[in-house]
């Protein structure tokens, strides 16, 4: 069944049941940049069949939770992390503040330029980047730190704004999902506080529906002003087996659909789809080299493998980057 078919079905269910539309007659499309395909059908078809009023898939507007890994499924995540890649900037605009550095490793190889020998010391040498670079500083100094730099920073192969490495498709997929009374989340392994101060202007998601991975922070009077000050501890990782407990802990319902590319958003896949009543799983499979990256089983960034198997196992919908969107990115300004 084709997408025409499937929105001239809703509609005509709109007219006799009086449900929210998913499409208007001026709109019918509500994903233009997706092109016609199982994966656009799979996603029409579950927001017709789950706001639709007498529908046996019904789900009232309050319980329409989804759940939106980030890097690698909103926004791209090659040639490593962009929050690491925030990490490295801030390492050499506070080295004056530490000539320390200019001896101790990682972050000697960071300021002569050898990026890959300053990581060669895998996850020990991330956490003490991550730790001189988002620690000893309150929440709000942070945020305007990250508020700056993700105004002005570049990406190192395409010179884009990392707010213009959005996925046009997903853009699309938000805002059709808010518009049928879906409340739509982002669970990430990404830092919290690194996303909540932009999220609302680049997804439309407020900083309150962001979940993500957290170090610790301490309640201090400076002078007669209350702050919070972020310690150099962690606090908690939302990656792999931690995306569902950070669900239950800052959202507190099971979502009914859950959108992401890699195996570290497997078990929460596995959670959302494991509950009774309407599902829906995604997985974004980046497939196209020629207008971004084909990676996958063996990439050591946004590695997919078990989620794969499980995802035909299971019946989860695959995006193939390269076949079923017509664009990757957002025009630029």
């Amino acid at each position: 069944m084709n997408i025409k078919r499937l929105l001239f079905i809703y509609l005509a269910l709109v007219l006799t049941l009086g449900s929210s539309a998913v499409a208007s007659a001026q709109d019918v499309d509500p994903l233009p940049s997706w092109n016609e395909g199982k994966a656009k059908q799979a996603i029409i078809a579950f927001v017709i069949k789950t706001t639709t009023q007498n529908s046996p898939d019904f789900v009232p507007p309050g319980q329409r939770i989804v759940t939106f890994d980030n890097d690698g499924t909103l926004w791209a995540e090659q040639p490593m992390y962009f929050q690491l890649l925030f990490a490295l900037d801030l390492v050499k605009d506070l080295a004056p503040q530490h000539p320390e550095w200019k001896d101790k490793e990682p972050f000697a190889s960071l300021l002569k330029g050898d990026v890959k020998g300053a990581l060669a010391g895998g996850d020990k040498a991330i956490l003490q980047i991550v730790a001189a670079t988002h620690a000893g500083m309150s929440t709000d100094d942070f945020a305007a730190i990250v508020k700056e730099w993700i105004g002005k920073a570049r990406h190192p192969v395409s010179k884009r704004l990392y707010t213009e490495m959005v996925y046009q498709p997903m853009l699309e997929l938000l805002s059709f999902l808010r518009t049928n009374d879906f409340k739509t989340f982002i669970v990430s392994g990404g830092g919290i506080e690194f996303m909540r101060p932009w999220t609302e202007e680049v997804y439309g998601i407020p900083p309150e529906w962001v979940v993500g991975s957290s170090i610790k922070t301490k309640y201090v009077m400076q002078g007669d002003t209350p702050a919070l000050m972020r310690l150099p501890e962690i606090d908690f990782i939302d990656d792999k087996e931690g995306k569902p407990i950070g669900i239950n802990s800052h959202i507190g319902r099971r979502p009914i659909a859950a959108f992401g590319n890699s195996d570290g958003d497997l078990q929460m896949l596995e959670w959302t789809t494991a509950g009774t009543g309407a599902r829906f799983g995604l997985l974004v499979h980046h497939t196209d080299a020629e207008r971004e990256w084909a990676y996958d089983r063996k990439s050591h960034i946004g590695k997919l493998d078990k989620a794969l198997d499980e995802a035909q196992a299971k019946g989860w919908t695959v995006v193939d980057m390269k076949q079923d969107w017509k664009v990757i990115y957002p025009p630029t300004k």
